[in-house]
């Protein structure tokens, strides 16, 4: 029970703060629409921002797997961080990733994005050492380094395609997604 009451929490937190924001969500939304009390949100989470923690938690989660589903498609560690970048792009462009992990994780929890953050340069270093290893990538930089370069360069990416106009995002996310493979192509140059 205590587990179902949790994760109604969190599903109602996700609706809720991805549609309308952390700001604009009352502790009175959460808990009616998970039809649960007040106390409930206290004694799981502490209160709104902890639950936006643990909505955080599992944004980040369901990403991490969806990314690890696009690298397994493919033939090579080189395709395969490609294929890590581009879903990035395309995954993170639904309006309720955008509200919660760019606009209010950072405004809220910067400690949780840090962590996030953290998280994310950790799975790029690896996908980069796979294909350094695999001779796939120049050793000449370290692939830690690479993968804060390559994170940096994903989530502003990101955040520029999520800002255009509707009538320019399929081209904005386009060439999002071109510009990611051209540079994981360059790292795979030997120049």
């Amino acid at each position: 029970m205590l587990d179902a009451t949790r994760q109604a929490l969190i599903d109602a937190g996700r609706r809720h703060f991805g549609e309308v924001g952390y700001a604009a969500t009352s502790m009175d939304d959460l808990t009616a629409s998970a039809s649960l009390t007040r106390g409930a949100l206290y004694h799981h989470f502490g209160g709104k921002s902890g639950l936006l923690a643990a909505v955080v938690e599992a944004v980040d989660a369901e990403l991490g797997v969806s990314l690890d589903a696009a690298a397994a498609e493919a033939p090579d560690p080189l395709g395969a961080l490609t294929a890590r970048c581009v879903a990035y792009i395309e995954l993170t462009q639904a309006p309720d990733v955008q509200q919660i992990l760019f606009h209010d994780a950072p405004s809220v929890l910067p400690a949780a994005v840090e962590s996030s953050t953290a998280s994310c340069i950790r799975s790029i270093t690896d996908a980069i050492d796979r294909a350094q290893r695999a001779g796939e990538v120049s050793t000449q930089v370290r692939a830690s380094t690479l993968a804060v370069l390559l994170n940096g360069a994903l989530v502003d990416a990101s955040r520029w395609v999520a800002a255009g106009r509707s009538e320019d995002h399929a081209a904005r996310q386009t060439e999002a997604i071109a510009a990611a493979r051209l540079i994981v192509a360059r790292l795979g140059s030997r120049r």
